[in-house]
């Protein structure tokens, strides 16, 4: 039924299964917005009806934990809410809140409505090829338009696999312009790209545009990562003659043993959380992708464990001042991970985030910033250990 269902009415036909077939006294979709801090409710006209926090609230313990959260007497009423996580392969794209009557139990209920909540998941997803329904829904206010254009670029916020747990965030995320991320999975490998365009507004989105589909195409077409790189360095230098260049770490990991293939060329910098120890991965740099023709990339490679948590960061977080101008650094960057340490990656990235314009003394940023947490689990029964770089 939710397959032959018009894009923009999803939800509608989602409250009439919840209602004939479970039994739901009424039904409220929200969906996370851009900077993943409120729920934003579907409603047929955006902003008609308040957003509630991402953390303090009955919805946002759903959202946060991933867990169906059930509440008695909301509101003072008789009967009770379910709130059930709205995911995609630990994407988290919002929550769905089922209400019932006094006297109807919700217990045994709970199961099946969790299985209403993954497949308006997946049907979302697919519906926002169709119409800016639930995209437009999302937003807490209005994007720039560098900002739309990099939000159209990502794979998403978080992803999970047995191997991996991943989540990321940018800041400000209603007028991002140069940073982003990509990462695509295989039966074996985990390709991420993280990465900070030059200049501000369209011009960085659309520098970045062109240096992650440029990436796309050469991983798609099966090529290494050295090549990948090569490829999308002539694009841009084709295009910008090295006027213009994006700073990117570029990362294979080989899932079956933790061996990563990383090739540092500009800004971001890697972080590793292991064993209550944070301290950067360091890599040899090269050259920024566009900066000159022709340039030649090289792999280095590093070894990754389970139980790892890894930390990739912009220029827009660790080059951060304090009122007295001391830079961010690795002195406060290890103070929030280990207060994040028992979040999942999904939220990690925001939680450091917010940290910011604490350490700014309120000032207001001069760049835009990106976190991308990772966790690493490895395959059980294959060897994850070994030597390391």
């Amino acid at each position: 039924m939710l397959r032959g269902a018009a894009p923009h009415e999803l939800f509608e036909v989602v409250r009439g299964i919840l209602a004939r077939e479970h039994g739901a006294a009424g039904a409220e979709l929200l969906m996370a917005d851009y900077a993943s801090a409120r729920l934003q409710p579907v409603t047929a006209q955006p902003f008609t009806t308040e957003s509630v926090s991402a953390y303090n609230s009955a919805e946002g313990r759903a959202f946060g934990a991933q867990e169906p959260h059930v509440v008695a007497g909301a509101d003072g009423a008789d009967g009770a809410v379910v709130h059930l996580p709205v995911s995609v392969r630990g994407d988290r794209l919002g929550v769905l809140s089922v209400r019932y009557p006094a006297g109807v139990p919700v217990a045994g209920r709970i199961g099946p409505l969790q299985d209403v909540a993954d497949a308006l998941a997946h049907e979302i997803l697919v519906a926002d090829r169709d119409t800016d329904f639930f995209l437009q829904a999302r937003r807490a206010k209005r994007l720039t338009l560098a900002a739309e254009m990099q939000w159209q670029l990502l794979p998403g916020r978080s992803c999970s696999r047995p191997e991996y747990d991943l989540g990321a965030q940018l800041e400000p995320a209603y007028a991002i312009f140069g940073d982003s991320f990509d990462w695509s999975a295989s039966a074996d490998h985990l390709t991420l790209t993280v990465n900070n365009g030059m200049g501000e507004g369209i011009d960085a989105a659309l520098l970045t545009s062109l240096a992650v589909s440029a990436l796309r195409n050469a991983r798609r077409a099966g090529l290494d990562l050295a090549d990948q790189a090569a490829l999308a360095d002539q694009a841009l230098y084709g295009q910008y003659q090295g006027q213009l260049h994006v700073a990117m770490l570029l990362l294979r990991f080989d899932l079956d043993t933790g061996e990563v293939e990383v090739i540092d060329a500009g800004s971001p910098r890697v972080w590793r959380l292991r064993g209550g120890v944070v301290e950067p991965v360091g890599l040899e740099a090269q050259l920024p992708l566009g900066m000159f023709e022709d340039t030649v990339y090289t792999c280095q490679r590093f070894r990754v464990l389970p139980g790892d948590r890894l930390f990739f960061l912009s220029d827009g977080v660790y080059d951060v001042l304090s009122p007295a101008g001391e830079p961010y650094g690795l002195h406060a960057l290890t103070r929030a991970v280990m207060n994040t340490r028992l979040l999942p990656p999904s939220q990690v990235p925001r939680a450091l985030l917010e940290e910011l314009p604490g350490y700014r003394g309120g000032v207001d940023a001069s760049d835009d910033a990106m976190v991308v947490c990772l966790d690493w689990h490895g395959r059980t029964g294959k060897d994850a250990g070994g030597g390391e770089r």
